[in-house]
């Protein structure tokens, strides 16, 4: 009997969460509370819809014509890494199927389920939420240790990394922050990519109807300009 997972919901050919058409898998449940959470409706792990890694390897397949030479699977969440063995028994199944693997998490677990995983993952796409310990601690209400350990971990075992990044007005939006941040990668890593992520406030609805108080509601939406240039900054300095 294979092992269940809880997931929240299942996007087929996406386009976002990787390289070429995936299938995203959204696990249920996380650690992190972000304070600009699209979706809070994967936070709670009693939630969502079970699983077994079998049934569900099975309804990816079904996409499996459509990933060509690029595509595959990402797991996100939620935060995947949050049922390592749900996961790690998922991934083995979809590389006996033939199915190229990514990991879309926070970083935000423990190294030693997670280094099982990241043997059968393809690609690791790691948010990191901020630079600075007491900034990140403030944003996810965790410590910022965690997600820099699996960075390394990462590196070590040459997964191949895309680095996100969501830029906050007020928050981390100039050129100071960027470099820090990138500073701060290449102790640990280096990625193929950073992408930088405008903040966006069209999760507030989702936090009012849980009853949850959004506290970057006076937070105006990222401007793409700024964006844009931030984001040549990064481009520059991994090409350097």
């Amino acid at each position: 009997m294979t092992k269940n997972g809880n997931i929240h919901s299942i996007e087929t050919l996406g386009t976002l969460d990787g390289p070429g058409l995936r299938c995203v898998v959204f696990l249920q449940g996380c650690p992190l509370r972000c304070a600009y959470c699209h979706n809070p409706d994967t936070w709670a792990f009693s939630c969502g819809t079970q699983i077994s890694a079998t049934e569900l390897v099975e309804r990816i397949s079904k996409y499996k014509l459509y990933f060509g030479e690029r595509g595959g699977v990402t797991f996100s969440g939620g935060e995947p890494l949050a049922q390592p063995d749900f996961l790690l028994e998922t991934l083995k199944l979809c590389k006996s199927a033939g199915i190229r693997t990514a990991i879309d998490t926070s970083g935000y677990c423990e190294t030693e389920t997670a280094g099982k995983c990241l043997d059968f993952t393809d690609l690791v796409i790691l948010d990191i939420k901020h630079y600075d310990e007491e900034q990140y601690k403030k944003l996810t209400g965790k410590p910022l240790g965690k997600t820099l350990e699996f960075l390394k971990l990462v590196s070590d075992k040459k997964v191949p990394l895309w680095i996100r990044h969501v830029v906050v007005p007020g928050m981390n939006d100039n050129t100071e922050d960027i470099t820090k941040l990138i500073s701060l990668i290449k102790k640990y890593a280096k990625p193929e990519k950073v992408e930088l992520i405008g903040y966006h406030s069209m999760g507030i609805e989702k936090w009012k109807k849980l009853g949850l108080a959004y506290t970057l509601k006076e937070t105006k939406d990222a401007d793409t300009a700024v964006i844009a240039s931030l984001q040549k900054i990064v481009d520059d300095i991994l090409k350097g």
